[in-house]
């Protein structure tokens, strides 16, 4: 007895409908341009002040000309303390961090110091170094020593995150081959991670460095000793002609630790 096919049903075959494509780039614009322009408004921006604003900047630039270079022995003191605050908050902060980066390295700690690693990082890249300076220059005063704990704490979060993500990345071979001799914990991270994290250990070593001399310039505005705190006092003083001389000064750290930098990572690959 032949078995009856059932018939084949084809069914026609429909383009999604374009409809929200329609409407969906249009209503896009239509809120981005609603949210330009609450920005606008909020924030007050108000032509005739970009205006007056202009007008004053011509006043303080004419007033910066030519530079003042007189008092060379602030800005000496003031380029001497952002240098030892950059130097012994990077090596305290490189201590602290390297640590807290094995801690925080998946690859190589269990998930509860894995866990309480990553919270170190998290909270140590939390808050902007303004902040952070603020309350160190209320617990310990004024001066560069606030400023240097400002910096060491920066490193932790910074040196930190990024060397624990080079040792996630390192050859497992290597490890498992320590490993395989019986070697314990301390063995495994001396003779089979650092050897490989060890260049972009030195090349952030030194990168965390010229940052902290550019950063010294900033939390000095907040009291925390350095060139900043020398240029914070120029312009309260409207001595502009001062505050040029502190800028140039400032191009030309940041300029020498680039090529500092520069020249020590072609060294190290």
């Amino acid at each position: 007895m032949m078995r009856m096919s059932r018939p084949t049903v084809v069914t026609e075959w429909r383009r999604p409908s374009a409809f929200p494509a329609r409407w969906m780039g249009p209503a896009l614009g239509l809120g981005l341009a609603a949210f330009v322009l609450w920005n606008l408004l909020s924030l007050q921006v108000d032509p005739a002040r970009v205006s007056r604003g202009l007008g004053r900047a011509w006043i303080v630039f004419g007033r910066a000309f030519p530079p003042d270079w007189s008092r060379w022995e602030l800005l000496v003191e003031g380029v001497i303390e952002s240098l030892q605050m950059a130097a012994l908050s990077t090596a305290l902060g490189v201590l602290i961090a390297t640590p807290v980066a094995v801690m925080a390295a998946r690859n190589f700690s269990p998930l509860g110091v894995y866990a309480v690693g990553r919270g170190i990082i998290s909270l140590g890249r939390t808050f902007h170094e303004i902040i952070v300076a603020i309350l160190f220059v209320k617990a310990v005063g004024f001066g560069p020593f606030a400023g240097m704990l400002t910096l060491t704490w920066g490193s932790i979060g910074f040196f930190g995150k990024l060397l624990a993500e080079q040792i996630e990345n390192i050859d497992r071979g290597q490890v498992e081959a320590i490993r395989a001799t019986g070697a314990g914990p301390g063995a495994v991270l001396v003779f089979g991670v650092l050897p490989q994290v060890l260049p972009r250990f030195v090349g952030l070593t030194i990168y965390q460095w010229d940052i902290h001399l550019r950063q010294s310039a900033i939390i000095g505005i907040v009291g925390a000793g350095g060139i900043g705190t020398t240029l914070y006092n120029s312009f309260a003083r409207y001595d502009y002609d001062f505050s040029l001389a502190i800028l140039l000064v400032i191009v030309a750290i940041v300029l020498l630790g680039e090529a500092v930098s520069a020249a020590a990572r072609r060294r190290i690959q």
